[in-house]
């Protein structure tokens, strides 16, 4: 049994958490559930859904950082999505951008194709990301340690990685509903102007 298990929200009350206190800052979602709950939550144009592309939603989080250093960049992930583009944490690490927050939902399992148990029941990604170079690493489970550790990350120099622990509840969401040209072209004007409130 996981020591923080009874306490964990679920992956969409702890994004709900989140949601509530950025401001306008760019989200990159990694794809499946995360991005349908994501939409149902908190729709914003300064959205990025991921459809498709596992793995990689981390990458495109530090090409953004790099090219709007101006901007706070956020990436809402997953232990699946992480364990499968590993390489990007070093890569972030090395290149240390200061504006970027790496937000990781894990609940041990691949979620969106059925819970089949992903490997961070045993790699504890939090160390990997301590190791390859991030400024600022923490392991949280209760919203009120969520709350304030991604306050004190958007106020402050990083590269960031906030690993929630979450449990295995999925919320009930439909697909998202934009194709993904629409997605792009909505994100990048609300990147380009700087606004990112809802559609």
């Amino acid at each position: 049994m996981r020591p923080e298990e009874g306490v964990m929200q679920s992956r969409a009350q702890a994004m709900q958490a989140l949601f509530d206190i950025l401001d306008d800052q760019p989200v990159i979602v990694c794809n499946g559930f995360p991005s349908r709950e994501a939409q149902k939550i908190k729709d914003r144009d300064g959205n990025f859904y991921m459809i498709g592309s596992m793995g990689v939603a981390a990458s495109i989080g530090l090409g953004l950082a790099l090219a709007k250093p101006d901007q706070r960049v956020v990436v809402f992930d997953g232990d699946g999505n992480v364990l499968m583009g590993m390489g990007t944490l070093a890569t972030i690490g090395a290149l240390r951008p200061k504006n970027l927050t790496h937000v990781v939902f894990d609940n041990e399992v691949y979620g969106t194709t059925g819970n089949q148990p992903s490997y961070s029941r045993v790699v504890r990604l939090d160390q990997v990301a301590k190791a390859a170079g991030y400024a600022t690493v923490e392991r949280v489970w209760e919203r009120e340690d969520i709350i304030y550790e991604f306050t004190h990350m958007l106020a402050n120099d990083g590269p960031h990685f906030l690993l929630i622990k979450v449990n295995e509840q999925i919320e009930d969401a439909d697909r998202v509903a934009l194709d993904p040209a629409d997605i792009t072209k909505r994100f990048r004007t609300a990147v380009e102007q700087g606004i990112t409130s809802s559609s």
